[in-house]
């Protein structure tokens, strides 16, 4: 199982930052320790002080598959379901200025909360409601609609470059509205067609 994430997947998000739209999908991949079920408390890293939330539709991979076509990928997503892409800014924008990789900055212990997950009933992908409340005030709400890259072509793309696993979970991008976090905030991450889950940063 691996954690397979999608950057800049949303033109307002990456406008927002001040970054270019990609022609094509920006991948980095984190460990499993980056998971935090929902309920659960979020630790706030130590190595950052600016930890901002990106709330995501995330996709469950069915079974193996590579050299997918886009219109077979529908075939093998087994769960839809929401999360967080946390990302420590900071530590970030000191990468970038260097040319350097991103992992200290998103694949840290605990970066990828994920929540509720419900079957894949061949629910309409492209319209996908995803947003994020931070102590009952909401900061992000957008749609896959505004996706660059849908879903669909998120799967194509990765099973050309690896075999996608059974168990393996892809963050599809976030919508505009990312913001700060600190300690003591309560972040919840809503889909109207999944449900809502809701975790304490510590």
């Amino acid at each position: 199982m691996r954690v397979f994430c999608i950057g800049r997947n949303y033109a307002a998000h990456a406008a927002e930052l001040g970054n270019e739209i990609p022609n094509e999908p920006v991948v980095f991949i984190k460990p499993l320790s980056c998971l935090v079920l929902e309920d659960k408390d979020i630790p706030f890293p130590s190595h950052g002080n600016d930890l901002h939330h990106e709330a995501e539709i995330v996709v469950e991979v069915g079974n193996n598959c590579s050299n997918l076509k886009e219109e077979d990928a529908f075939k093998y997503i087994s769960k839809i379901g929401i999360g967080l892409d946390l990302t420590l800014r900071d530590v970030q924008s000191e990468l970038k200025e260097k040319k350097l990789p991103w992992e200290k900055a998103k694949a840290f212990d605990y970066s990828s909360p994920l929540g509720v997950m419900v079957e894949y009933e061949d629910q309409d992908l492209k319209s996908l409601n995803i947003g994020c409340k931070v102590n009952g005030e909401e900061r992000q709400n957008g749609s896959t609609s505004l996706m660059l890259f849908s879903i669909s072509t998120l799967i194509s793309y990765l099973s050309s470059v690896w075999q996608l696993k059974k168990g393996d979970l892809i963050y599809t991008g976030t919508p505009k509205g990312v913001g700060p976090l600190e300690r003591g905030d309560k972040i919840e991450v809503f889909s109207k067609e999944i449900g809502s889950s809701i975790w304490t940063v510590k």
